[in-house]
């Protein structure tokens, strides 16, 4: 009961001081304040709540090219995945980290406090970025699979820390600067400059 009063304290704290910086113009405490404070709060909200979905959507995503490929089958009910590996079954767990639940609230967080979009495009942009957040991650997850699939156990670390993390925030980079940064580059015309815009 306390530590749920603590909960709404804080969440009712952030909202005021959103209004604070809303009526004093500071833009970037504002957006930097909004995003932070989102982050956090919808972590700590929907964690327990998430990650067993999306863990869930990412095995069975990753299982249809498993399946056609007959290289890993998954249980994605449980959020497992068993490569074929030398004779042998290796047991992938698609845990919290793997979920893309940090990586899709993050985003959603820079969406809502984005001053570019209005509100309509804010729910548009965050339904497409946390579908484009999943698929990336899916795809991810095969690859991971199928370099295990290829060299065994010993090509864990590889597969897993370096290739899939490398190809996965490739994409995510790519992504934010088409969303963020291409938008404000619009938004701004700067020297009457538009970027796949025509002047008018």
């Amino acid at each position: 009961m306390f530590l749920t009063f603590i909960k709404i304290a804080a969440v009712l704290m952030w909202i005021g001081l959103l209004g604070i910086l809303k009526r004093a113009k500071l833009k970037g405490w504002y957006m930097l304040s909004g995003v932070l404070g989102f982050f956090i709060i919808s972590f700590l909200i929907l964690i327990p709540i998430a990650v067993g979905p999306l863990s869930s959507f990412v095995a069975a995503a990753a299982g249809l090219f498993g399946r056609v490929t007959n290289t890993f089958e998954s249980y994605f009910k449980y959020g497992i995945i068993f490569i074929k590996s030398k004779g042998d079954y290796i047991t992938l767990k698609i845990d919290f980290e793997c979920s893309g639940i940090i990586e899709i609230l993050l985003y959603i967080s820079w969406v809502l406090f984005f001053s570019v979009f209005n509100g309509y495009q804010k729910i548009i942009m965050s339904l497409c970025g946390m579908v484009y957040i999943l698929f990336v991650n899916s795809v991810r997850i095969i690859i991971i699979c199928e370099l295990i699939h290829v060299g065994g156990n010993s090509w864990y670390n590889f597969a897993h820390n370096i290739a899939g993390k490398l190809f996965f925030y490739v994409f995510i980079v790519l992504f934010y600067f088409y969303v963020f940064t291409k938008q404000q580059i619009i938004s701004m015309r700067l020297g009457g400059f538009s970027y796949d815009v025509k002047n008018t």
